[in-house]
């Protein structure tokens, strides 16, 4: 047990002076000593009783048609548009206007993503081994629900997991571009798939 420290007493305040009167100073010029004022006790935060989260204060979250919806990544177009062009410069061109026929699509729209993910493996390598080049995979926008947690959530979770799962094994080899479908084609509930050729 560590035993309180009193104040100093009056015997050994007098030893000190003794001691000190004999010390040789290591600086010539004696440092005056500043008058620090003793800090007083800190008094605690008040807080309504009960209330253990007071200190955690979250911004009250607009409400109403303008309510700002925050983002925890970037806009899936700019997600899509940052990985480089693998494809003809023209055929890119008229793939993203519309003016080109996806040969095959998927319906996305309404699965889990543990029903999504193997549907769309399965899908783009049975359309490659058909020697289809553009497929269209439809993802919808998400459902718009209200979000009354701190932490905003995601809108369109297959929006956003489609095009990872697209660049990942065992899709990477097998797909060269994707890009967000035109308005006729969804617009951003669906993505051009671009396949490479079989080999």
């Amino acid at each position: 047990m560590s035993r309180k420290r009193k104040g100093i007493s009056a015997d050994e305040e007098e030893l000190w002076r003794r001691v000190t009167a004999t010390a040789t100073p290591l600086h010539r010029r004696p440092v005056a000593k500043a008058d620090v004022p003793k800090p007083g006790p800190v008094s605690p935060p008040q807080r309504a009783e009960g209330d253990l989260f007071a200190a955690f204060v979250t911004p009250a979250r607009p409400k109403g048609r303008g309510a700002t919806k925050v983002s925890l990544q970037p806009a899936i177009d700019q997600t899509v548009a940052v990985h480089p062009l693998r494809m003809d410069h023209g055929v890119y061109r008229q793939m993203v206007r519309g003016k080109t026929r996806p040969e095959a699509r998927i319906d996305l729209h309404g699965m889990t993503l543990a029903e999504a993910h193997p549907a769309l493996i399965g899908f783009v390598l049975r359309a490659q081994n058909a020697g289809c080049r553009l497929i269209l995979v439809i993802t919808g926008k998400g459902k718009r629900s209200e979000d009354h947690g701190p932490i905003p959530q995601r809108l369109g979770a297959l929006r956003h997991q489609v095009p990872h799962w697209l660049h990942s094994a065992p899709l990477s080899g097998i797909v060269q571009q994707i890009a967000t479908a035109h308005a006729k084609h969804g617009g951003m509930g669906a993505y051009y798939v671009y396949l490479r050729r079989p080999k």
